[in-house]
């Protein structure tokens, strides 16, 4: 389950040679990893043939959409020659309407990588030379400056990527080691010269899923931070509340075997593993006897997202490493394939999808939290986790606000939930008259992750402050150890004090390397 600590030991990531899963995605997009561009003689054959065929369709004046036609509607119209790349230098200008805050650079490496995977399939009718100078985009730290808004996700995310097509021609804007600048000044900075496209190459650099895919790649990483913290939190609150134990037993997952239900029934059971001198660590009232849904049924609830990920990632997987170009060019064809495997209906739905699974973590999480503040159903905890005794207690509020703040994040978490795909539109005079809203749905999808993040780290501070006022968490020690991890990010809270930094410092935390930081 721990996805991203097997991607710290990715030390390159090769094009070409074969596909590049999650891991590899994530080893570039966030850490930085190399990027190699496959020397092998298959590869190189496979990139020629197709070049070769595009080549050969252009000489027999057989039309060859986006290169020897126009873009879309306007494919009726034949283009000569010495217009071809004429055409393709218009392409990065006339899409360049794309508005919005511009992509993290986590998830713009994630789609510039997406598409170097796109055209090593060896379709695409591009040379290698396009290839290395995509790699050595990643490698110098050259990340295009990407509007996040303006696809509607088919013929692919045509705008966005024209961000990145500009980009290596030395136009428009790139982040250069943490500084945004004009993509030639970035270009001389890095002693890079811009690049000079062939005829297919502009049209094969935009025409794809690639922004949607690479969003989602970066997506599916933090989901897997988001389950581990939020069963780490849940845990906590289970102690803090004096839940039951009982409530995780192995034999409730094999009567209903969901993986993610048995998997997430397991870390709680080894989080709440008491010692010796565990005994007496539930309440035992009669009006005890079963806790809440959001403790009881936390293997059920997270659980949907574990398994969501199981079959979310291959999907994320084989949109990355596809052919999703148009037109295709393979060398038992003797005409270029003209075809739709720009459409990001499988990246709309997976996103749409998993929104919600995410969306319902963080309405756990807060529905815990308002457990651990209220003194009417905590089991005996002060009100809003106020840890000031005497005449101060009175004028001191501790994780009041904090738990209206988790409401207000959990709520438009929830309300970003309507599924994306579900707004589909007919645009460019008809054309696109059925399209994927992929790049929607992950979008968002990221925002829901930045919202749930969130939601969690207050879950993780409001339950161990919960844990340190009921005491004996050192009859837990895998517990112990969370809080201690966590106590070296944020100091517990005893006098009313703003706690805004330590939201954003637990939610960073959560978002990169998980928290506890992943094994």
């Amino acid at each position: 389950m721990k996805m991203s600590g097997k991607s710290r030991e990715i030390h390159k990531v090769m094009i070409g040679d074969g596909p590049v899963l999650l891991p590899g995605i994530i080893a570039v997009a966030r850490r930085g990893v190399p990027v190699v561009v496959s020397k092998g003689a298959a590869f190189r054959k496979r990139m020629e043939t197709s070049l070769q065929l595009l080549h050969t369709a252009m000489e027999a004046d057989i039309p060859v959409y986006g290169v020897t036609t126009g873009f879309g509607k306007s494919c009726g119209n034949r283009l000569n020659k010495k217009t071809v790349l004429k055409q393709g230098e218009n392409l990065m200008r006339f899409h360049g309407c794309g508005t919005g805050e511009p992509l993290a650079c986590e998830e713009t490496r994630a789609a510039m990588l997406c598409r170097l995977l796109c055209l090593g399939r060896g379709y695409s009718g591009v040379s290698p030379s396009l290839l290395e100078h995509l790699a050595a985009f990643l490698n110098l730290g050259i990340t295009p400056v990407i509007p996040s808004e303006g696809s509607v996700g088919a013929s692919g995310d045509l705008t966005p990527l024209s961000y990145v097509l500009a980009a290596l021609a030395g136009e428009r804007e790139v982040d250069y080691r943490g500084e945004r600048m004009p993509a030639g000044k970035a270009l001389r900075k890095a002693k890079l010269a811009p690049y000079v496209f062939k005829d297919k190459e502009p049209l094969a650099m935009v025409n794809g899923t690639s922004v949607m895919t690479g969003i989602a790649a970066v997506v599916l990483d933090r989901a897997y931070h988001i389950l581990e913290a939020a069963i780490g939190a849940s845990a906590l609150s289970v102690h803090a509340l004096q839940g039951k134990a009982h409530h995780y037993h192995p034999v409730i997952g094999e009567a209903k075997p969901f993986p993610g239900q048995i998997y997430v029934a397991a870390r709680i059971r080894e989080l709440l593993t008491a010692g010796a001198s565990g005994a007496d660590l539930q309440a035992e009232g009669p009006e005890t006897l079963q806790d809440p849904y959001s403790l009881r049924c936390a293997p059920q609830i997270m659980g949907v997202l574990h398994d969501a990920l199981a079959w979310i990632r291959p999907w994320v997987e084989i949109e990355a490493n596809s052919a999703n170009d148009n037109p295709l060019f393979a060398a038992e064809m003797d005409h270029p394939l003209m075809g739709g495997n720009f459409y990001g209906g499988h990246i709309a739905f997976a996103m749409d999808a998993l929104k919600s699974a995410i969306a319902s973590v963080a309405d756990m999480a807060d529905r815990q939290v308002a457990l651990l503040v209220n003194p009417n159903v905590n089991r005996g905890l002060p009100a809003d986790l106020v840890r000031m005794t005497g005449e101060a207690r009175v004028y001191h509020h501790g994780f009041k606000a904090m738990s209206i703040s988790a409401s207000a994040l959990t709520a438009e978490a929830l309300k970003a939930t309507m599924p994306a795909a579900s707004f589909s539109r007919s645009t460019e005079s008809h054309n696109q008259d059925k399209v994927s809203m992929g790049t929607i749905a992950a979008r968002d999808a990221a925002r829901i992750c930045t919202l749930t993040e969130r939601v969690v780290a207050i879950h993780l501070l409001a339950a161990s402050q919960a844990c340190e006022i009921r005491g004996r968490v050192d009859d837990r020690p895998s517990l112990a150890l969370l809080i201690g991890s966590l106590r070296r990010l944020a100091a517990p809270t005893y006098e009313d004090r703003p706690m805004d930094a330590d939201i954003e410092v637990l939610a960073r935390q959560i978002s990169i390397a998980g928290f506890p930081e992943e094994r």
